[in-house]
């Protein structure tokens, strides 16, 4: 076997499957399955299965997801470069789906790093509504914030917050919230040896209680008639069935739904969560901690309701396991509510920047300061440490702006008015430092949180003038651009130019909308979805514009 499993693991799994022990153990022997997710921000799902390169075969709880050959070396392709799909474990699709994510929808991804599950959810929401997507740890933010850029997201915040200072901004705010929670990630033991060697690291009943703590606090985050799915990658029943019998005798408003495309996994072990109990009120558990602080016997109501939650198991399924459950508040759903606004905070800003993977894309920096996030803190988002009111809050407003304040605006009007088609206002428009957003919310939500991004990174303003950035360009459709040119995936050209190297492409080739001269920005595309900028010139040279620290190596 190559996989090393902790011995306290294999011996509780086997009390614990009985008869279905030894095919359990079997699946270890076998390959993890590889995946991919179309990103339907880009790309229709038939489209993409007309021009794949890969032979694809359908995931059947994801009507995107498709297994493909790990040895065809799918991010090693310029469609991966081009953000046309998400490379993701199989089962890690699940939840999303369970999700139900509408679009309009307001949602928050709690613990999102690396982003999986938020290109997801924003593929779902199709640009409209709102994505909050969160993780506590900053450096991973960093890998959140380049997949949602490279996905094309325009409608999304990335927070490097804690679940409750979030809540004291977005009370009663989401209409869907999902919780991939911390946990002891046994399922993942097959495609992640060190997640086994770090097993006894990631306790029971520590992420148990971490669990408890999170479930508590999302449900003040809900609107009424909201949806939280609540997801763990363990087989443990300690953090699955018994997490939400005590979240569901906590908040009888909540019932448990089957989850869409339930018929394809196995439900949920209500006599698991029993068994559970009786080791508490016996103190054999490692519960030990829970039982301490003061036990509650969970109601047979709410462990029966278990049964409408679902496991997905490694030997029964062509995946990873996983956990998923799906709570529903059980008000009716008002499609006019609107969520009180959060108390005004008039503390200032200073800004801490976490490095910009697309204006400044030299990534061999100081881990110090690649780690340090954006906190907003005050009314004025974008006053920052040694700065004047030259860099002030850019948002459109009721009252009179000063002259200083007009001038990113007006940078980014001549830009859009010179190089974009279609209408560009300025609304909701925030800048951090020299860098300008468009904030999908409105700023006052975001006061007092640590943001990485407020919204669709655009570009850079500085000495008068508009630098557009990398996530402009990847979430643009071509025909929103008024330079464009066309580079075939198979073709030397689109390797050359994911590498960051200057293209020789002569005027001709550029295809420009009337009366738009060849020169100036110009959307690569690679067979006809965005890619990045170039910048063509006289000489017939395009200019390469491709982040250096995201380039095909």
């Amino acid at each position: 076997m190559s996989v090393q499993l902790p011995p306290q693991f294999v011996q509780r799994m086997q009390d614990l499957l009985g008869d279905e022990f030894q095919a359990f153990m079997d699946s270890y022997e076998q390959s993890p399955r590889a995946g991919l997710r179309v990103n339907t921000l880009k790309i229709s799902n038939e489209q993409f299965k007309e021009k794949s390169p890969f032979e694809l075969r359908s995931i059947p709880w994801c009507p995107t997801g498709y297994y493909v050959d790990a040895a065809s070396r799918p991010g090693k392709h310029p469609y991966y470069y081009a953000g046309l799909y998400y490379i993701q474990e199989p089962s890690a699709m699940s939840p999303v789906e369970a999700l139900d994510v509408q679009p309009g929808d307001r949602v928050l991804d709690l613990c999102a790093a690396p982003g999986g599950k938020s290109t997801q959810i924003a593929a779902a929401l199709q640009g409209q509504g709102l994505l909050v997507t969160n993780d506590l740890s900053a450096e991973r933010t960093r890998a959140l914030a380049k997949n949602m850029e490279l996905y094309g997201v325009r409608n999304a915040v990335i927070l490097n917050e804690s679940p409750d200072t979030i809540a004291t901004r977005f009370g009663g705010f989401f209409d869907k919230i999902l919780v991939d929670a911390p946990c002891s990630g046994e399922g993942m033991f097959r495609k992640d040896d060190d997640a086994a060697r770090q097993w006894l690291n990631h306790s029971v009943e520590r992420c148990s209680i971490m669990q408890r703590d999170i479930l508590q606090t999302v449900a003040t985050m809900l609107a009424p008639g909201g949806r939280i799915v609540y997801s763990t990658c363990t087989f443990a029943p300690e953090e699955n069935e018994r997490s939400i019998a005590v979240f569901l005798d906590q908040h009888p408003d909540f019932s448990v739904t089957l989850p869409a495309h339930a018929e394809h996994f196995r439900p949920g072990r209500s006599e698991w969560a029993h068994q559970v109990e009786q080791e508490i009120q016996q103190g054999d558990t490692v519960l030990s901690a829970i039982a301490a602080e003061g036990y509650t016997p969970l109601s047979e109501k709410s462990i029966a309701q278990t049964e409408r939650t679902v496991r997905l198991w490694p030997h029964l399924l062509e995946g990873e396991g996983h956990y998923i459950a799906v709570l529903d508040h059980q008000a009716v759903r008002d499609p006019e509510y609107v969520p009180a606004e959060p108390p005004l905070i008039a503390t200032s800003y200073k800004e801490r920047p976490q490095r910009h993977t697309a204006s400044r894309p030299d990534q061999r920096t100081d881990k110090k300061a690649e780690r340090r996030a954006d906190r907003i803190e005050g009314r004025n988002l974008t006053e920052s440490r040694g700065q004047s009111s030259k860099s002030s809050r850019t948002t459109s407003s009721s009252r009179t702006p000063v002259p200083e304040e007009i001038e990113p605006l007006q940078l980014w009007k001549e830009f859009s008015g010179q190089e974009l088609n279609g209408e560009w206002n300025t609304q909701n428009m925030i800048t951090f430092g020299q860098n300008l957003y468009r904030a999908p919310i409105d700023e006052n939500r975001l006061q007092g949180l640590k943001v990485i991004r407020p919204g669709w990174y655009l570009g850079s303003c500085k000495n008068g003038r508009f630098t557009p950035g990398h996530a402009l360009a990847a979430a643009l459709m071509p025909a929103e651009a008024r330079r464009r040119i066309n580079l075939s995936a198979d073709s030397p050209e689109a390797i050359s130019y994911l590498k960051g190297e200057t293209l020789s492409v002569p005027a001709e080739r550029i295809e420009c909308d009337e009366h738009v001269s060849p020169r100036g920005y110009v959307l690569v595309c690679i067979d006809g979805c965005s890619a990045g900028w170039g910048k063509w010139q006289q000489g017939d040279t395009l200019k390469n514009e491709y982040p250096a620290g995201w380039r095909w190596i």
